[in-house]
Order: structure tokens, then sequence, then C-alpha cells
């Protein structure tokens, strides 16, 4: 007997669906990737879809120092090259920022008080005056130059190299492994009541875990500190402890916690609870010993989103820690860096790969717990 099986357009359409989202999400990721390890200049003048093509830019480059000149006949000259060593390809040359372009390469241009500047197309250039040079620095060169795709690293040690890094790398940690697990050991508690305890007012406490998913951070945030600040000033704590960010964190993530949890304990076999209590099992026990264990793909998944969230956070970071240099969190230090940087794209995008370095590494030693965790509840 020969079966055939045939796959039906709605299939084909599915995996479709599913491939173009794979696209969509991973193009942005890929782009930020290769700007992260493209040459500055490049970066700032053409898109990372152009890395691998040779790329016009209008640059500017120092001449050497008058010390360098030398007499040839009754005129003194200053050679170089534009590139210094790297590949390119000059196609005009000016002496002013208004007109990059102003002459064509080879040709010896004619500036002020006698002088001649001319510039080869492979980025030699000679600077002639009547008089001898004076001064420290050497007079400026506009260009438009072709050059080839240039990648580097320098991006990233200048970014690792950042004073204070170390420290603010140790302080997400701080805040952020408490402020996974703390919500995670409540909500446990609290899923397990609102799934297999009956007592009054149940219903209710579920239905208000639900609404909560709804309100914005940033509606409850400043209530939130000024509770804080009076708790802190009647027990003379200070404001800016790591203390008040886990609390933070866990306000804000107990209601997707318990909602994931509370999803997932529900969907547990009945048999196995009641047998439990008939042999003589306490709530906490059954607890301790059959649903946490059974429990623990859903204590996964959302031990993801919540790491992710904390991890990525600046926001309450800011406003719970400051911009206290002991207690500065990784992402605002990174801030303060692309500020002191004037916000150059190649550190930015450095940066953010060296902040999902961590969570990426959680996401993949625990993705295999993540569709189990969040499809919980949704089918009996």
């Amino acid at each position: 007997m020969i079966t055939s099986s045939k796959r039906t357009p709605l299939t084909f359409l599915v995996h479709a669906t599913v491939l173009f989202l794979v696209i969509i999400w991973t193009i942005p990721t890929a782009g930020l990737f290769i700007s992260s390890i493209r040459d500055k200049n490049q970066l700032s003048t053409s898109g990372w879809w152009t890395a691998l093509s040779t790329s016009e830019q209008r640059l500017v480059a120092r001449a050497h120092e008058p010390k360098k000149q030398v007499q040839e006949g009754d005129r003194f000259v200053i050679r170089g090259n534009l590139f210094e060593g790297s590949a390119g390809e000059v196609t005009k040359f000016g002496s002013s920022s208004l007109r990059p372009d102003e002459f064509d390469v080879g040709t010896v241009a004619e500036l002020k008080k006698g002088e001649t500047l001319q510039v080869m197309e492979n980025g030699d250039y000679a600077f002639s005056s009547p008089v001898e040079w004076k001064g420290s620095r050497g007079d400026r060169i506009f260009y438009t130059a072709e050059t080839p795709p240039r990648f580097t690293l320098e991006n990233y040690r200048e970014v690792l190299n950042a004073e204070g890094l170390g420290k603010s790398f140790i302080n997400s940690l701080t805040v952020t492994i408490p402020a996974t697990i703390i919500p995670i050991l409540v909500a446990a508690f609290a899923a397990y009541a609102l799934a297999w305890m009956r007592f009054p007012g149940r219903a209710l406490l579920v239905a208000a875990v639900v609404g909560l998913l709804v309100v914005p951070l940033q509606m409850s945030l400043i209530p939130l500190l000024k509770t804080y600040n009076l708790i802190g000033e009647f027990f003379g704590v200070g404001s800016k402890t790591y203390v008040g960010i886990w609390l933070a964190h866990t306000g804000f993530g107990l209601p997707l916690a318990i909602y994931l949890l509370r999803n997932y304990i529900v969907g547990l076999p009945r048999e196995i609870i009641e047998s439990a209590r008939v042999d003589g099992a306490s709530d906490f026990d059954i607890f301790r010993k059959i649903v946490l264990p059974l429990s623990f793909p859903a204590l996964a998944s959302f031990a993801i989103f919540q790491f992710l969230w904390v991890w990525n956070d600046l926001l309450i970071a800011m406003v719970f820690l400051g911009n206290d240099a002991d207690h500065m969190v990784l992402t605002g230090q990174l801030r303060e860096l692309l500020g002191s940087r004037g916000g150059n794209w190649e550190i930015l995008t450095a940066s953010a790969f060296i902040t999902i370095i961590i969570p990426l590494c959680v996401f993949f030693g625990l993705q295999r717990y993540l569709v189990r965790g969040l499809l919980a509840g949704s089918v009996k």
C-alpha cells in the first residue's frame, strides 16, 4: 500500500510567513553587526548594505608638519600621502571645506601667497611655497576619494577600553540577577495559591493580575519612587540603593510572572495533586516536591523575559540609582560614553553588540523551555 502526504496551501503559507518574519528580524541585526566592524568614515557616509562595495567619501587630512619641509630650488615643499598606507583613489581635491572637489587630480592648484598644491590619484600630495613654512601644524587638504571596504575591530576596542565599563558591567549583574530571581520566587508561591488553593476572592485576584499587565510602567514609576523615598526616610536608609531597584523590578515583573506560572501550574494533572494530598502531603510539600520541578519550563521562560528586560533597562536604573559612577549600570555607562564622543555611530553599534552578549547566553541556554512556557494553559 502506497501512502502519500500532501501539504495543504495553508501549510506553505505558514512556512512562508515564518520565513518572512525571520528575515525581517534578522536583517536589522545583521546590519547592526556589519556597521559595528566598519571603518567609522565609511559608516558615516554610506549604509551597511554598501559595506562590500567601493564608497565615495569626502574627507579631510592635514599635511605634514612644516619641520618636514625640504627646499627644492627656490621653493619649500612638503610631501606626503593622504591615505598613509591605506588603499584608496583620489578623484577631486580642494583647499576649502566649501569646495572640496574644486580641482582635478594631478592639477597644480594655485593658492594664496604664491602657494601651490598638487594631489595625485594615489594620494601623494605636494605643498609648495616661495617662503619657508612656519608654525607647528600643516594645512588641511580636502579631497574626495573612492575607498575599498574597510573592516576593523577598533570600534570594539574603543568601547571596551572606556573608563568605568568593567564596573558598570558588574553593577548590571548585581541589579539583574536578584531582580530576576526575586519575582520568580514570589510569583511561584502566588501562582500555586491561585491555581490549586481555594479561598474567597481568588477569581478577583486573578482578574487583578491580568489587569496589571496593561499598566504602563511610566505611570506608576513616580508614585513608586515617592513611596520608596518616604520609607527610606522613615528607616534612615539612603534612596540610591540596590534594594530599591530590586523591589521596583520585582513589582513591575510580578504580574507577567504570576500570569505565566499560574497558567502552567493550573494545567498540571489533577490526579498528581490529589494523590499527594491523600498521602498526607501539605500544600508546601506539594509545591516544593511536585509543582516546582514540573514547572521549570514556565520558570525558565519568564526568567528569559525578566532578565532581558532588566538588563536592557535604563529608565528605572536612572531613577533609583542615578548617575553615580559606583552604581551606574552598563546601559547608563554606554549612554555616557556616547555623550562624550558626540554620539558616534561606530560607538553605538559596537556598544549594542557588547550589551547583548550576556542576554544571548541566557536566551540560548533556556530557549528550549521558552515555547513550552509560553503555551502553558493554552490547550487542555
